[in-house]
């Protein structure tokens, strides 16, 4: 029997390889004759970077700017003229040094390790989940040679607050080898740059945006898409997926020419998962909280749907499982378990991922037989 582990991670306890390794764990100590193939997968989120280097890329070290300008050590995966960038791993919350700052955090840094990485690649896929700023992706931009400035002429300063200050926008400087480039931004939500379900409003508030906050940053990324229009002739504010990660997803429309695609299946592709399946009898995914943000698009549903168009049996593992049987059905799900069933005290869940994985690794295997 051939069963193939493609979970992604379980946020703030284990990452999606310790997760593959522990399940597979379980699954020998019950069933030493499997054979058992590992696929950490991810969707442009927290884990990306990890799961693109599980899968044989290499990894490039770079230095950038944090979210709020502070050097962090980063990296972007590469391999075939592909370089894989996890915006989480640049400007994300987790790099956050004090606490959140949602009106003058920016993705300066991310605009850097691009520029790092087209020195080699012809594409980029860009991960874009776990944004700490909403700065409208003109971070990003500045520093692949976008100029912005104030009033008085003068540069402007980082963050989503300081665009509703901005006077003019010259894209004139932009990196030449944008204009060659396969800018892909892996993203699995659809929100528009602006309104009630755009950057701001939805978004604003998880960066720690009060509703004072909330209304400067809607109003200054309104700036930024009327100069950007003039600037570029583009109106992308309202195309979907503008508005993820804080905007980001707008600046790349607008000044790399990018194309927006729903993460799951981008990051599948890349990591091979589609040929880990030739073969396979049952298929193992999961991370930790399946709810109704999974059913979106996130990475368990991306390997449910690829296993069911093969025919393949999906069982899905997650710290807390919080939709109906129903639901689960929908999705492609032919059983489930909760980490949550087995240890009701979610500090001690989350401390014990590892062996509680692999019990319900050996779950798994005595239920499921050939």
């Amino acid at each position: 029997m051939r069963v193939v582990v493609a979970p992604d991670k379980f946020k703030g306890s284990a990452t999606a390889t310790e997760v593959a390794a522990a399940i597979a764990a379980g699954l020998c100590r019950e069933r030493p004759d499997l054979e058992i193939t590992q696929v950490p997968v991810a969707d442009g989120g927290d884990g990306t970077l990890a799961a693109a280097l599980a899968a044989g890329f290499s990894a490039v070290r770079v230095s950038a700017d944090g979210p709020t300008g502070e050097p962090v050590e980063t990296a972007f995966a590469t391999r075939n003229g592909t370089a894989v960038i996890e915006l989480a791993d640049v400007t994300g919350l987790r790099r956050l040094p004090a606490g959140l700052a949602p009106l003058t955090a920016s993705t300066y840094g991310v605009g850097e390790v691009i520029s790092a990485a087209l020195a080699d690649a012809a594409t980029v896929v860009l991960g874009i989940g776990g944004s700490a700023s909403t700065d409208g992706g003109a971070g990003m931009v500045q520093a692949l040679g976008v100029r912005l400035t104030d009033a008085r002429g003068q540069e402007l300063a980082r963050g989503g607050a300081a665009l509703a200050g901005l006077a003019a926008v010259d894209p004139s400087r932009l990196d030449e080898r944008i204009a060659a480039a396969n800018i892909l931004v892996a993203s699995d939500v659809d929100n528009p740059l602006l309104g009630p379900s755009g950057a701001a409003a939805v978004f604003g508030p998880q960066k720690g945006a009060n509703k004072a906050d909330v209304a400067l940053l809607e109003a200054a990324l309104a700036r930024w898409a009327d100069l950007t229009r003039s600037a570029t002739g583009k109106d992308v504010a309202t195309v979907p997926g503008a508005g993820a990660a804080g905007g980001t997803g707008f600046a790349a429309l607008a000044y790399l020419g990018a194309r927006v695609v729903p993460g799951a299946p981008l990051l599948l592709g890349l990591v091979g998962f589609d040929a880990a399946l030739a073969g396979a009898d049952l298929v193992i995914t999961g991370e930790g909280s399946l709810d109704r943000q999974t059913l979106g698009g996130k990475a368990p549903v991306g390997v449910a749907r690829a296993a069911a168009a093969r025919g393949i049996p999906v069982v899905v593992v997650a710290g807390r499982i919080e939709l109906s049987a129903a639901e689960l059905a929908d999705a492609g799900f032919a059983a489930s378990h909760a980490l949550s069933d087995m240890e009701p005290d979610q500090a001690v869940s989350m401390t014990r991922a590892a062996p509680l994985l692999a019990e319900i690794g050996a779950r798994i295997a005595g239920a499921w037989t050939i």
